[in-house]
C-alpha cells in the first residue's frame, strides 16, 4: 500500500512537470532581447574624451559548426548575424559612433536616387538640402566567431527505488569570438581580444515502472530540458569583447576617458584585471 500512495505521488509530480499543449502565437507578445550582465557593464563604462568613429563590415562565423541532424544539415550551430550583434554592443558602449559598412550599397543607392531626384525640377521637401559627403572611419572593427566545441563537459546523475527513479543530465559548450581594432591609416591592430563564453543544457526527468495489483503494471515517464540559447551567449561573448578591447586600449593609452583617470574607474578597472 506504501508503494501505491509513493507511485501517486510520484504521478501527481509528474502531471505538475508534463509536458502541456504548445501555447497560442498571442499567449506571449513579443519583447525586447533579455540582456546579461556584459550589457549593463558596457552601459556602465566612462564615457570617452572623444567618441571613436568606427566601421563593421562584418563578422563572420568561423566554426565552420552545423547543427547535428536531423536538426538540419544545412543550419548552423550559431547566429549569422555577429555583425548586427557587434553594432549593437559598440553603440550601447557609448565610445563609437559606428558607421554603416554591411549595408552600404542600400546607402549608395538611396543617395543616387536623392542626386537624380534633385535634378528634376519638383524636389521633394526632404531632399532639397544639398547631400554631404559620407564620413569616414578611423577604425576598422573586424573580428570573427571563431570557435564552437560541443560537449565540453557532460554528465549526470539519478537514483531508483522500487521502480521509481530520477534523473538528470548536463552538457557543456563553448564558443569563442575574436574582435580587433585596426588603425585605417596605417593597417595596424591597435588592440586585440578573445573572449569565451560557456553554453550548457540541462536534461531532468522522472519515471515510474511497477506493479501496482496483479497483472496491474503503472509505467509512466516525463521531463524537459533547459537549453542556453546560443545566439545570447554569442552576443554576450561580443559584449565582453568590446568591454575588453575599451579597456585595453585606455591602458594602453590609445583612447582616453573624458574624466581621464580611466584605469581607476571600478568597471574599467574590472576588465583590466582580467587582462592581467
Amino acid at each position: 500500500m506504501r508503494s501505491l500512495f509513493v507511485a501517486i505521488g510520484m504521478m501527481a509530480l509528474l502531471q505538475g512537470c508534463s509536458i502541456r499543449e504548445p501555447l497560442p502565437a498571442d499567449q506571449h507578445p513579443p519583447t525586447l532581447t533579455p540582456r546579461t550582465s556584459t550589457y549593463q557593464d558596457l552601459l556602465a563604462l566612462p564615457r570617452p574624451k572623444g567618441p571613436l568613429v568606427a566601421a563593421v563590415y562584418g563578422f563572420r562565423d568561423q566554426t565552420g559548426q552545423y547543427k547535428p541532424t536531423p536538426a538540419s544539415s544545412f543550419s548552423t550551430a550559431v547566429t549569422q548575424g555577429a555583425a548586427s550583434m557587434l553594432v549593437d554592443a559598440m553603440q550601447a558602449s557609448g565610445w563609437f559612433v559606428v558607421l554603416e559598412r554591411e549595408g552600404l550599397q542600400n546607402v549608395l543607392t538611396e543617395r543616387k536616387i536623392i542626386r537624380a531626384s534633385q535634378a528634376k525640377p519638383d524636389v521633394a521637401p526632404n531632399i532639397q538640402s544639398e547631400l554631404p559627403s559620407l564620413l569616414a572611419a578611423n577604425i576598422i572593427m573586424e573580428g570573427a566567431i571563431v570557435a564552437y566545441e560541443t560537449n565540453v563537459r557532460s554528465g549526470g546523475q539519478g537514483a531508483r527505488y522500487l521502480g521509481i527513479g530520477v534523473s538528470q543530465e548536463y552538457r557543456v559548450d563553448q564558443v569563442t569570438v575574436n574582435l580587433r581594432a585596426i588603425d585605417v591609416r596605417s593597417g595596424r591592430v591597435l588592440s586585440n581580444v578573445m573572449t569565451t563564453k560557456t553554453i550548457f543544457s540541462i536534461g531532468r526527468s522522472a519515471n515510474v515502472y511497477k506493479f501496482i495489483e496483479f497483472k496491474e503494471l503503472l509505467e509512466a515517464e516525463a521531463g524537459y530540458t533547459t537549453n542556453e540559447p546560443a545566439q545570447l551567449c554569442v552576443l554576450s561573448a561580443i559584449e565582453a569583447a568590446v568591454a575588453h578591447l575599451i579597456a585595453q586600449g585606455v591602458e594602453r593609452r590609445l583612447w582616453q576617458t573624458a574624466e581621464g583617470n580611466g584605469s581607476e574607474h571600478p568597471e574599467l578597472s574590472k576588465y583590466l584585471s582580467k587582462l592581467d
